[in-house]
């Protein structure tokens, strides 16, 4: 298991429900196409999947 994921938002939150708007926010992610790492847990995996036609993952 990788130590660390990079996640991008490659698709608009503002069409979506609250409830995703406010975990896109929680991932740190404000603008189209911006990228934050964050480390490999249950918790942000958790909080991707939840909004994963909004983001891109990949293991680093």
């Amino acid at each position: 298991m990788a130590n660390k994921l990079r996640i991008t938002l490659v698709k608009s939150p503002i069409g979506a429900i609250p409830k995703h708007k406010a975990t896109v926010e929680a991932l740190g992610l404000k603008k189209m196409h911006k990228t934050v790492e964050l480390p490999d847990n249950e918790a942000v995996r958790g909080m991707v999947w939840h909004v994963k036609h909004l983001v891109k993952v990949e293991e680093i």
